[in-house]
């Protein structure tokens, strides 16, 4: 990923909070059969490794996992907030209107070899902690254990689990702090104000004089 360095996170916990706070991955590996890509969700174990180690699980009937039991690496791309950003937002504009489009955003990319495994006991751990993490904000909260032991057994046949130690970590904070403090007041305003929800989290994300 390209990452000029005013753009660069640096540091493990927040290129970890991201992790934590993007829903759904996206699990990137090439085969002899070409490119292919997933989109799940992940739990990150955080003190696994030096960089923390990515747990999932694909559908058996999903090659990709064939490209990580052979050891192909794997990038996964964890999206965050992002809005256009338009050079209508900074007062330079005004000022001498040497200034064009661009796009703000928060991204972090991991990169590493996974573990394939299909052991029954550690699926069934896998799926319920995910499910567990996904359905805690609600009320009643559906549990695997909720459905029945033969039909879970079933569903497990059905995947395929893997960790994923992370040997290289990379994140980018794209939030106009090449831009002036004015130009930065002003596409947080533009963002802020925006009815697009997109938007309104990104400009959350900028900085504050």
């Amino acid at each position: 990923m390209y990452t000029p360095s005013a753009f660069a996170i640096d540091d493990l916990p927040s290129l970890h909070q991201q992790i934590l706070d993007t829903r759904l991955a996206i699990l990137v590996t090439h085969s002899p059969q070409g490119l292919q890509a997933s989109h799940l969700p992940l739990l990150l174990s955080p003190e696994q490794g030096p960089n923390g180690t990515l747990y999932g699980h694909l559908a058996r009937t999903n090659a990709q996992w064939q490209a990580l039991e052979a050891g192909a690496e794997a990038l996964v791309i964890f999206a965050g907030a992002d809005a256009y950003v338009s050079p209508s937002f900074y007062p330079a504009k005004a000022e001498h209107g040497k200034v064009v489009p661009t796009w703000n955003y928060v991204a972090v990319h991991a990169y590493g070899t996974a573990d394939v495994f299909s052991d029954a006991h550690r699926l069934r751990n896998l799926v319920s902690a995910l499910t567990d993490r996904h359905e805690s904000g609600r009320a009643q909260p559906w549990k695997v254990d909720d459905a029945p032991s033969h039909y879970i057994d079933g569903m497990l046949k059905a995947i395929v689990g893997f960790a994923l130690p992370i040997q290289r970590l990379e994140g980018k904070r794209k939030l106009s702090q090449n831009r002036s403090t004015a130009d930065i007041a002003g596409v947080r305003e533009g963002l802020s104000v925006s009815p697009d929800l997109h938007d309104q989290a990104l400009a959350h994300l900028m900085p504050k004089e």
